[in-house]
């Protein structure tokens, strides 16, 4: 079966777009780390998912300098995000914006949902937003935002996953079990995470924020599972396509007792981007290196233009067993 992946979409982190510029991205609002709740303040904090303070409660003998000295901001910003006069007490039991106030602001200009408590919870992307400026309305980080997607942060930095008119973004984690996530993961030589074994609390979420992995990929790498039931305790969870073959990496291929991938034979059509997220390999051609001389790769490229491989190759797929020719 063939598998049609578009790359943008389907959790690759490795093409990269120019980054937004500097000048497009205003200071960070709030709780650029869950630092930013635990201040020394006696009034009850609001924080979101990820431990960033969205709102203070005021008690007696909070001023406005103090607020926003615990909470990282300027008394400018917390009088503005409030609607305050300068120099102007809140009185207690006041609650404070510790983000922009609700509505657009310059580079987040669409629509957004809110929980009970105030806290913004999904986005929908407008033309002309930047990633800075929907990080800055929401009070929360570009990793945050990634996290929050389970897509690469890579996707934040290029604008190339979010900023898409129309586009519905998290802003929020579902919650997950505590014991998630402490199940054993098998790596490649690069680093990237190939399979992980379930614990008890796993679930679709856990694995999606810790591997950056939708639900509907993890479903497409593994049939055995299903959405909407419980993952069980000692699943071999599959995190790259690996044996599912897609578009543009139609070729067979080795693994070790781990299900590492190893050496992969090219087929007819097969490109360098698309065989390196189907193993999540990235830097093929390191992997093929030569071991002496200084020349690059030495496998052949049959149309430059589009980058497809030649055909009926047998190359490397792990960086620390690398294939070469002799003499080059």
């Amino acid at each position: 079966m063939t598998v049609v992946l578009s790359v943008g979409l389907a959790g690759c982190a490795y093409a990269e777009a120019p980054p937004t510029p500097a000048a497009a991205k205003p200071a960070a609002a709030s709780g650029t780390s869950a630092a930013a709740a635990n201040s020394s303040l006696a009034g009850d904090t609001i924080v979101d998912s990820f431990g960033n303070a969205d709102f203070y409660t005021t008690v007696a003998g909070d001023t406005p300098a103090a607020v926003a000295a615990a909470f990282g901001l300027s008394e400018a910003k917390l009088n503005g995000f409030n609607g305050l006069e300068p120099k102007a007490a809140p009185a207690t039991g006041t609650k404070l914006r510790l983000l922009p106030a609700a509505g657009p602001v310059a580079g987040a200009q669409g629509a957004a949902t809110f929980d009970a408590k105030g806290i913004p919870t999904t986005y929908v992307i407008e033309r002309g937003d930047t990633l800075g400026g929907i990080t800055y309305r929401f009070g929360i980080t570009e990793e945050q935002l990634a996290e929050a997607n389970k897509v690469p942060y890579v996707y934040e930095k290029g604008n190339t996953y979010f900023i898409r008119s129309g586009h519905l973004i998290q802003l929020q984690k579902n919650p997950v079990d505590s014991r998630a996530g402490t199940g054993r993961t098998v790596n490649n030589s690069f680093g990237q995470a190939i399979t992980y074994t379930t614990v008890d609390g796993d679930s679709f979420d856990s694995l999606g924020y810790k591997f950056r992995s939708t639900t509907e990929q993890i479903l497409l790498y593994n049939p055995a599972l299903a959405a909407g039931t419980p993952i069980p305790a000692g699943s071999k969870v599959r995190l790259i396509p690996g044996e599912l073959k897609i578009e543009g990496a139609q070729g067979s291929f080795t693994a070790d007792a781990d299900g590492v991938p190893l050496t992969y034979t090219t087929a007819p059509g097969d490109t360098e981007r698309q065989v390196s997220f189907r193993f999540s390999v990235t830097d093929l051609r390191a992997a093929n290196r030569p071991l002496t001389g200084t020349g690059g790769t030495w496998y052949a490229f049959a149309d430059l233009p589009t980058g497809e491989l030649a055909p009926g190759q047998t190359i490397s797929l792990a960086l620390d067993q690398p294939i070469n020719k002799p003499g080059l």
